[in-house]
């Protein structure tokens, strides 16, 4: 059986208010989000209310660096080196994540809410009915 750590929405909700503070100390205008869909979706969301963001991009082939990339979690890190090539100005880029893959090397252009404690899957709300079905 998959080991499993379920994330509460309280708990989002915590993360959401850490990585707000972390991007408004950067002191950076941004003026959109730019997100993949599935697992960035609901944090990208929840993230631009908090800024005060109104633009959020799905999918994009080209990222600027007016725009805050977020996803749920900093994991493999293929999903960061994906999103990486395609940003116009990697020297401005800042990626988002609620969770980051404790004993993973971070990039310096990553912000996150909170390690994880292990390599367990993390299940966040909006993720349970597809774990559930996965593990039939």
């Amino acid at each position: 059986m998959v080991s499993s750590q379920d994330v509460s929405w309280t708990d989002i909700e915590s993360l959401i208010q850490t990585l707000s503070d972390d991007v408004l100390k950067l002191s950076r205008p941004f003026s959109s989000i730019t997100t993949l869909s599935r697992g960035g979706l609901i944090p990208s969301r929840l993230l631009a209310d908090a800024l005060g963001i109104k633009k959020i991009f799905v999918d994009q082939n080209k990222i600027y660096s007016n725009s805050l990339f977020v996803d749920d979690i900093f994991d493999s890190g293929k999903t960061f080196d994906a999103v990486f090539s395609k940003v116009d100005e990697p020297s401005n880029f800042i990626f988002a994540t609620l969770f980051a893959r404790r004993g993973m090397t971070y990039p310096s252009q990553l912000i996150y809410g909170s390690k994880t404690i292990d390599d367990s899957y993390v299940v966040f709300p909006w993720d349970k009915l597809e774990f559930q079905n996965n593990l039939k």
